[in-house]
């Protein structure tokens, strides 16, 4: 079992690659989405928008890419992933618009280099509307300020602007909502984007794993929702039997589901040797009203949730994903250090187990 750490491309610079070391970690997932100025920009309206996407924003680059290996292999960090398509380069593939084909081989482009620079996974979300509508509150131990959700303080009237998907706006010239859609019609436009990209992801000797819907409810701002409970990722699975066709399991968003087992997920996806990396993070309670806690003090018992994944022979990387804030000069540092040595210290008892 390998530590990583999840940095955003606004964080990937020497004093971040030296703190992941220091913290024990030797993989990085690096995220190389573009907010305005590098940074999430605040909601100021009911959509909750992250920010604005913004297509051939030089991230995605050889020159950017070899730059990044370097600077982490020269503190002993190998680059595992690269998490999330930029929305504004794969729109009308969420979508079905007009410039889908067009998109697509931009796609195949990007999987083709990310192999060439021997970066063994993508992680990526199917969703039109993305990760949304959760608060921040003092709900960890101690008041730590953290991610948390309640459907009740949603807006249930929102819906998708036309322009955004994924909970990012790349064009906000455009005005309306965007189009009706079933959950019929999203499969399907998952069902063609795996049937066309995973013979590309495969000779690249790349996984595309997708991640569970956040939060996992059927619907959310009018739109359908893909992998809202656990089982739905054997329909993904199903759809193309292809070695590339992975998982991005995030324990918190399997956990926060109505129904199922965290733990009998891990099993069913790890005997098929279809999960590909791990967010490791805890969370209380369940949809419609959950909160994201420090990773000892939530629903899931962390330790068997390992003993699993190391019957499953599962050797990949784990990722705190994110974590509360807690009180200090640089509260995300001390909250992922925290986390980090806690899952450091449950591989070394897991190594210690015969």
């Amino acid at each position: 079992m390998k530590l990583g750490l999840g940095l955003y491309n606004h964080q990937l610079h020497e004093d971040y690659y030296t703190f992941a070391r220091q913290a024990g970690c030797t993989h990085l997932i690096i995220h190389l989405v573009t907010y305005y100025n590098n940074k999430i920009v605040p909601a100021t309206d009911d959509t909750h928008n992250y920010g604005e996407s913004h297509a051939d924003d030089g991230f995605w680059t050889p020159e950017f890419l070899e730059k990044v290996i370097k600077e982490a292999g020269q503190h002993d960090l190998t680059v595992a992933g690269i998490e999330n398509f930029n929305p504004a380069d794969w729109y009308d593939v969420l979508l079905d618009g007009p410039r889908r084909s067009e998109q697509m081989e931009k796609l195949k482009g990007l999987v083709q280099l990310v192999g060439e620079h021997h970066i063994p996974i993508i992680g990526y979300n199917f969703s039109l509307a993305g990760v949304w509508g959760h608060q921040r509150k003092a709900v960890a131990r101690g008041g730590a300020v953290s991610a948390c959700f309640d459907a009740a303080e949603i807006d249930p009237a929102s819906r998708v602007r036309n322009g955004e998907v994924w909970n990012m706006t790349y064009d906000a010239s455009r005005k309306g909502v965007i189009p009706d859609t079933t959950q019929a019609q999203l499969w399907d436009r998952l069902s063609r984007f795996l049937n066309e990209i995973l013979p590309v992801a495969e000779k690249a000797g790349v996984e595309l794993a997708l991640h569970p819907d956040d939060p996992p409810f059927e619907g959310l701002r009018h739109t359908p929702r893909l992998v809202y409970e656990p089982d739905l990722y054997q329909k993904v699975i199903d759809i193309n039997r292809s070695p590339s066709n992975k998982l991005e399991f995030c324990m918190g968003s399997i956990q926060e589901m109505s129904k199922g087992s965290l733990y009998d997920a891990i099993r069913q996806y790890g005997e098929q040797r279809r999960i590909s990396y791990v967010h490791f993070r805890n969370v209380r309670g369940k949809v419609p009203k959950y909160d994201e806690v420090f990773i000892d003090e939530g629903d899931i018992d962390m330790l068997k949730a390992l003993r699993i994944f190391k019957q499953c022979n599962f050797d990949g990387v784990f990722i705190p994903d994110h974590t509360p804030s807690m009180q200090s000069t640089d509260s995300w540092k001390t909250g992922m250090a925290f986390a980090l040595g806690y899952m450091k210290a449950l591989f070394t008892v897991l190594e210690e187990e015969k």
